[in-house]
C-alpha cells in the first residue's frame, strides 16, 4: 500500500506530472543503465516527450526538467544554482554532466523531441529515453510514463496491473482497505478515527518517530511556499505577463484590523491559495497535494485553520489534517488517477478539494461518515473539471482554481458536518464516477492545450 509520504511530495514547480515526473524519469533510466554495466559507455542520450508530456512541455519546463534529471538533479534536493550554471553551459558549449559527474555531448534541439503526436495507449504522459555509444551504437531503449502527482511507472508496470479493480494491500498492514467503504467499516469495527488507522498503517513502514517528522516536514515545507509566495512580486515566467496578486492581498489583510466580514475568510483562502501557485509557476519549491497543479488547495487551509505550527495542539491538528487527507488521495491515485493528463483538472483541483474537505472535517471533529461525505462533496461539485492551461502554462486559469478550490473544500465539510446519515452518493461512487469522466473526457481538455480557454484565450 502506499503511503501518505508518497502522496506528499516535496518538489518543484510547475508541475509534478511534468517537470517532478520527467525528472524521477531521467534518474531512474540511468540507474537501469548503470545496473546493466553501460553508464560508462553511453556518449548520447536521446529524449522524446509524448502527449501531454510534449504538447504542454514545453509551458510546463519539462525539456529543461528531462535534461536535469540527466545530469543527476532529484526534486526533493533541488540545487537552484547549480542548476542554472550547468543549464548554461549545456547551452554554450552542447556539454551535459551525465550524473553529474562525465560529460557527454548534447545538443538540446537534437536530442530532445517533441513528440505530441504520438499519444501512448497505457498513459499520456510517454517519455522515451534511448543512450548511444561512441559509434552510435544503441544501448538502451526503454518507455516510462509520468502517471500524475510526480508517480511514475514502466511500460511493465502499466501493463500488468491489479487482476480486478480492487486494490488489496500487503499482510503486514495492520488495517488493509482498498475502498473507502473498507476504510469506513475498519473505523467502526476497531472504533478508531481515520487518520489513526493510516498511522498505524504506516507504523509497517517505519517507525512512527519518523512518520510524523515527515508529516511535519510536510506541513513546514508548505508554509514556507506560503512564506515565499507573500512575498515575491512580479510578473511570472512564460510569457502571459501573469502578475504575482498575492502579496498584494496579504499587504490588505495583514496590514488592516481584523474584520467582522464573513466574506474575508474567502480573502485569506485565496491569498494562501495563489501564493502557494504562484510560486509553484514560478518553478519554486512546492509539495505535490497530491499534483502541483492543485498545491495551493490543502496548505491553504491548513494555514488558515492551523495557524501556529510551533503549538503542540496545532501540530497535532495539522498531522491529523494531512494523514486524514492523504487517506483520500490514496483512494483516488488507487481507484483512478491523480494525472490531468488523464482525468482533467477533476483529477487534480478535484482530489485536492476532496482530501482537504475531508482533512478539515476531521479537524471538526467530524465522525469518519461525516468525513467521506466531506470527501465526497468535494468531488462531486469538481466532476467534469476540464484541464486546458493557456499556453500550456501553470497560470491561467489554475492559480485562481486552486483559490476557488480551496473556498468549495471548506464549504463541503461544513455541508458534511451538518447531517449525520450516508448521503446518496458514497465517496466510492464518486471517484469511480471521476475515473468514468476522466476517460469519457476529450483530449482536448486533458492538459494538451488543444482546447477550452487554451484556445479561446489569445495569449499576450
Amino acid at each position: 500500500m502506499l503511503s501518505v509520504l508518497d502522496i506528499f511530495r516535496i518538489g518543484i514547480g510547475p508541475s509534478s506530472s511534468h517537470t517532478v515526473g520527467p525528472m524521477r524519469i531521467s534518474a531512474m533510466f540511468l540507474k537501469a543503465l548503470k545496473r546493466s554495466g553501460k553508464l560508462d559507455r553511453a556518449e548520447r542520450v536521446h529524449i522524446e516527450l509524448q502527449g501531454s508530456l510534449a504538447l504542454t512541455g514545453v509551458g510546463h519546463g519539462t525539456p529543461r526538467a528531462a535534461i536535469l534529471g540527466l545530469m543527476g538533479h532529484k526534486p526533493e534536493t533541488f540545487d537552484p544554482a547549480v542548476a542554472e550554471a550547468q543549464m548554461a553551459r549545456l547551452e554554450n558549449e552542447s556539454i551535459l554532466p551525465l550524473c553529474g559527474k562525465r560529460d557527454i555531448g548534447f545538443d538540446s534541439r537534437a536530442d530532445v523531441d517533441l513528440a505530441g503526436h504520438i499519444v501512448p495507449a497505457l498513459h499520456p504522459n510517454g517519455m522515451r529515453l534511448r543512450a548511444f555509444d561512441r559509434q552510435g551504437e544503441l544501448l538502451s531503449d526503454r518507455t516510462y510514463y509520468s502517471t500524475g502527482g510526480g508517480f511514475i511507472a514502466t511500460e511493465r508496470q502499466l501493463k500488468n496491473p491489479p487482476k480486478n479493480d480492487r486494490i488489496t494491500v500487503g499482510s503486514a498492514v495492520p488495517f488493509a482497505f482498498g475502498s473507502a467503504a473498507e476504510l469506513l467499516a475498519l473505523s467502526a469495527e476497531h472504533e478508531l478515527p481515520i487518520h489513526e488507522i493510516v498511522l498505524a498503517n504506516e507504523d509497517a513502514m517505519r517507525p512512527r518517530a519518523k512518520t510524523c517528522s515527515g508529516i511535519d516536514n510536510i506541513a513546514q515545507a508548505m508554509d514556507d511556499c506560503i512564506a515565499r509566495g507573500l512575498q515575491q512580486t512580479g510578473i511570472l515566467p512564460g510569457g502571459l505577463n501573469v502578475r504575482r496578486r498575492a502579496p498584494e492581498l496579504w499587504a490588505k489583510l495583514d496590514g488592516a484590523p481584523q474584520s467582522n466580514e464573513r466574506e474575508q475568510l474567502f480573502d485569506w483562502l485565496n491569498c494562501f491559495a495563489m501564493a502557494v501557485n504562484e510560486e509553484n509557476a514560478a518553478g519554486g519549491k512546492v509539495v505535490t497535494a497530491p499534483t502541483n497543479g492543485a498545491a495551493g488547495i490543502l496548505p491553504a487551509v491548513m494555514r488558515f485553520y492551523c495557524l501556529d505550527a510551533e503549538d503542540r495542539a496545532c501540530r497535532d491538528s495539522r498531522r491529523k489534517f494531512l494523514l486524514t487527507a492523504g487517506a483520500i488521495g490514496l483512494l483516488y491515485k488507487q481507484r483512478a488517477s491523480i494525472s490531468g493528463a488523464e482525468m482533467g483538472c477533476q483529477g487534480e483541483v478535484g482530489v485536492a478539494c476532496s482530501m482537504a474537505a475531508g482533512g478539515l472535517a476531521a479537524l471538526w471533529g467530524g465522525s469518519p461518515t461525516q468525513i467521506a461525505s466531506a470527501a465526497e462533496i468535494g468531488m462531486e461539485h469538481n466532476l467534469g473539471l476540464t484541464c486546458d492551461p493557456v499556453g500550456g502554462l501553470v497560470q491561467v486559469p489554475c492559480i485562481e482554481r486552486n483559490a476557488i478550490g480551496a473556498v468549495k473544500a471548506v464549504n463541503a465539510a461544513r455541508l458534511a458536518l451538518h447531517r449525520d446519515e450516508m448521503t446518496l452518493v458514497s465517496l466510492d461512487q464518486v471517484i469511480e464516477t471521476m475515473r468514468q469522466t476522466g476517460l469519457d473526457m476529450s483530449t482536448k481538455y486533458k492538459e494538451t492545450s488543444q482546447g477550452g480557454l487554451a484556445v479561446n484565450v489569445i495569449e499576450c
